[in-house]
């Protein structure tokens, strides 16, 4: 008979233990957990200390009791495996509560133990505020200090998911939070306009960043910077990283990686043939890489469980590795990173490039469209997906999924680009920000759109100048804009390209990227060779700016727009005053903007009134005498087309269609008479 034992729970150790039972209804197995808890989720316990989950139980996944009785396995909670014995295949254990000693035979042994959270060796770290969070009885603890003490303010040490996460948990629960991070950025695995997304959402909800920085010191109410910053702190949460657990397999004389986790083959074999081992403990393929690497997540700890399970019980499965997909949300932003980011790539040899591209992810028109970002890495020479991130309020989980499942499967951004991806008004577009993100790869492969992301660009600027040219409307631009760019709205460009000097280096930028491109193509149509687009346009500028502070350019940024916990913001309802008509006879013409309220409200021209396409003919009468000369505009000229059209119908006999906002405004100095 088989004896299956199994060193820890949780996540890989009670699935391989479901499995065993699977494939076996015979083999004994066993579990040995050193805490309290067989199987818990905890990826949850931040969620439950924040409020979004209401009842602790749901929480709890299996009891001792209940996995007996599911699946036939002996489970020993509280139980500290101490030797392994790998000669005559006993592992030695005592229970922590009761100090009784135990000793457990097996056929074959999976080492399941995890990672436990570092502590720092920082002064002041021992005291009853500072907490880690980790396991349910971590989360106890948090919860219960806050209802007993009342905190109005906390320090999170880490700026990693767990830390994020437990930020926005405190902030729900009416409390001042201060993030310390090290590195340049939060959630320092993502690109910095990645992760500026994120930050920008953090400042929105009043939590205070201090980034490229460490504490030195714990108070009893405040924590103390390396730089000598003081911060108040009512509680201290340290979240920094995860050491796997080693200190057993060590001392049975186990091969450990490069990587520092447990090594082990493709079928999650050890150095010794009869001890397998799964979870954040051990060290694994990256399947982009090709070398051995620490992935520390739940989802490929419960496959790495399963197959070790199996190839434990004599079959043959080899585990292909993993790509590190994650994704974290923080208040409404969400953020996620699959494969090599853009440096990783480089600095494994790749020849990487990068572009990134932000859409709504579903059709603007439809009510409630979001932006949704992709970037995506890959090799300019094979085309082949090395990675990518995503961000955003809506979509960025799905196209996240579609970037793994692309790396995964090493296709090529020209695969990318002919996928047919499900499509409704309120669900997608027609074009998806995935063919996008492929198209714009595409340009920047064959050379037909030269473009560089934000990083790349600030980098590339080292010793030189360059003529950056913003063609957004002018209400962008007098909103934010690169320090010493030219706003040459993309309607105009084509009329004063004889002013642009061909000699300078260029680099043109939209909101978005895509009127960038449109403009570097009139550029290069025209004659110009040094001109580059960036990628992901301001959009990508400002969430860079947000995160690291530029070296070679600088941008004035706008003021974070305050957020409140519970509010809930619907543009499309939003109701914008747009003044009333004046009747009166003028030999001024009357300039009537069609735009909705809310395009409106972003910017007009100087003395427009605002009547909205869909409801012109319902407001004829407001518009005085029917020879008066009416402009009409919008932001293309297509709608306001229409709208002459209605008004004809009506009588109306002096009308011109001005075409849309920029035209209109390029034309204020003349006379509209």
């Amino acid at each position: 008979m088989e004896k299956i034992l199994i060193i820890g729970g949780v996540a890989a150790g009670a699935t391989a233990a479901a499995k065993a039972r699977r494939l076996s209804s015979d083999a004994k197995i066993t579990i040995l957990e050193a805490g309290p808890d067989i199987s818990f989720a905890n990826c949850g316990l931040p969620y439950y200390i924040g409020g979004d989950i209401k009842s602790r139980s749901k929480l709890i996944l299996q009891s001792p009791e209940s996995f007996y009785e599911q699946y036939q396995v002996e489970v020993y909670v509280n139980t500290t495996a101490t030797k392994i014995d790998r000669e005559n295949k006993i592992v030695y254990a005592i229970n922590s509560v009761t100090g009784e000693k135990m000793e457990f035979e097996y056929t074959k042994l999976i080492l399941a133990q995890g990672g436990k959270p570092i502590a720092p060796p920082i002064p002041g770290s021992d005291q009853a505020h500072v907490f880690q969070l980790w396991t349910l009885e971590d989360m106890d603890k948090i919860k219960s200090f806050i209802e007993n003490n009342k905190p109005k303010t906390a320090v999170v040490v880490g700026g990693g998911f767990i830390g994020l996460e437990m930020t926005e948990a405190l902030v729900k629960r009416g409390i001042k939070v201060s993030v310390v991070e090290m590195m340049p950025h939060v959630m320092n695995i993502m690109e910095a306009e990645i992760a500026g997304f994120v930050q920008q959402e953090m400042l929105s909800y009043g939590v205070n960043l201090f980034t490229n920085n460490a504490v030195s010191e714990i108070g009893t109410n405040n924590v103390i910077l390396k730089d000598g910053t003081k911060i108040d702190a009512d509680m201290v949460l340290l979240s920094i990283g995860v050491r796997p657990t080693l200190k057993l397999a060590q001392e049975a004389g186990l091969a450990i990686g490069e990587a520092g986790g447990l090594l082990v083959d493709s079928t999650l074999k050890t150095s010794d043939g009869n001890i397998y081992a799964a979870g954040d403990m051990v060290e694994i393929e990256h399947r982009v890489l090709g070398k051995k690497v620490r992935i520390p997540l739940a989802g490929p700890a419960n496959r790495q469980g399963r197959i070790a399970a199996e190839n434990a019980l004599g079959k043959r499965h080899e585990y292909k590795g993993a790509i590190g997909t994650s994704i974290v949300r923080v208040f409404d932003a969400v953020a996620g990173i699959t494969g090599l980011s853009l440096k990783a790539a480089r600095a494994a040899g790749f020849k990487a490039d990068a572009i990134v591209v932000h859409k709504e992810h579903h059709t603007s028109y439809y009510p409630g469209a979001e932006l949704v970002t992709v970037l995506i890495v890959y090799d300019r020479e094979t085309g082949v997906i090395l990675g990518g991130q995503t961000a955003g309020y809506a979509g960025a989980d799905r196209r996240l999924d579609v970037l793994a499942t692309a790396v995964a499967s090493k296709l090529t951004v020209y695969d990318l680009a002919d996928i047919d991806f499900a499509y409704s008004p309120p669900l997608g577009t027609a074009n998806d920000a995935m063919n996008m993100a492929a198209f714009v790869a595409e340009n920047r492969i064959s050379g037909y759109s030269p473009s560089l992301t934000v990083a790349e660009i600030d980098d590339y600027l080292n010793g030189k100048e360059a003529l950056w040219i913003d063609v957004r409307d002018v209400f962008a631009y007098e909103k934010s804009h690169v320090g010493g760019a030219v706003n040459i709205p993309l309607e105009i460009l084509p009329s004063v390209l004889n002013r642009i000097p061909k000699e300078h280096l260029i680099l043109v930028y939209d909101q978005t990227g895509k009127k960038g491109h449109q403009a570097l193509r009139t550029l290069v149509g025209a004659g110009f060779a040094k001109v580059f687009n960036v990628s992901g346009g301001f959009e990508s500028l400002s969430r860079y700016a947000r995160a690291i502070t530029p070296v070679n350019f600088q941008i004035n940024l706008p003021p974070i727009e305050l957020k409140t916990i519970g509010e809930k913001e619907n543009q499309d309802n939003k109701s914008v005053l747009s003044g009333e008509i004046k009747k009166e006879d003028s030999n001024e013409p009357l300039i009537v903007d069609v735009r909705t309220e809310e395009e409106f409200s972003y910017g007009a021209v100087p003395g427009a009134i605002n009547i909205p396409l869909d409801e012109l003919k319902y407001r004829i009468d407001e518009l005085g005498r029917k020879d008066r000369k009416i402009i009409l505009y919008c932001a293309s000229g297509a709608r306001s087309a229409y709208a002459v059209q209605i008004l004809r119908a009506y009588g109306f006999t002096n009308l011109e269609n001005g075409g849309g906002l920029t035209r209109m405004m390029a034309r204020l100095k003349n006379d509209f008479k």
